[in-house]
């Protein structure tokens, strides 16, 4: 995998939507990565083609898995260091040193390569650790946080430009949130009549 330095947005979203896929913050519907095919169809909506090219397997499920409170434990830094280490802990697992290439409109662009025969799983840590590190330095730690929505054990990484986003998933979590209030209304509007 050749992971462009300057797309940090890119490796936040694929933080965050890991993070939302485990059972801890979808405890209503469970494990949003039980299988290889559902590992596959979480790569290909991030438009992730690992070096490899091979379908995931159930060892790349689990590790991912693992990958995933990895990614979890570094939005929950208390500090921009602590994130940062992490951060570095993830880039390490395959990352290479940054190379200066040149993109296809001629214009030169920075690119993490990861290691040749590094496992899905790694190869995704790099990826993910260039996102965390690219939310740091560019809009600060405090841009991690923990979902908004009651009883939601969700985290994430919030790339917006007006950095106000409330909710890990915010079709979710926050429209959950509306149609209780939009039902509380309606019902306080009920009982008044």
């Amino acid at each position: 995998m050749d992971i462009p330095i300057d797309d940090y947005v890119a490796g936040a979203a694929v933080a965050t939507d890991l993070v939302t896929t485990s059972p801890t913050v979808r405890e209503s519907t469970g494990e949003a990565l039980p299988t290889p095919e559902a590992l596959a169809a979480f790569l290909a909506a991030h438009d992730l083609r690992p070096a490899a090219a091979l379908p995931p397997t159930s060892e790349n499920v689990f590790q991912v898995q693992l990958l995933r409170r990895e990614v979890r434990g570094i939005m929950e830094t208390e500090t921009a260091d602590q994130a940062v280490a992490g951060g570095r802990v993830l880039l390490r697992r395959a990352g290479l040193a940054p190379v200066l290439r040149r993109a296809a409109e001629g214009k030169w662009q920075w690119h993490v390569p990861t290691a040749p025969g590094a496992s899905l799983a790694d190869e995704l840590a790099a990826f993910i650790s260039l996102g965390l590190l690219g939310v740091v330095r560019t809009l600060g730690h405090e841009r991690f946080r923990a979902c908004a929505a009651p009883g939601c054990r969700g985290v994430f990484a919030d790339t917006s430009r007006a950095g106000r986003r409330r909710y890990c998933m915010p079709e979710l979590c926050g429209n959950r949130l509306n149609v209780a209030k939009h039902r509380a209304r309606r019902q306080a509007g009920s009982v008044i009549a």
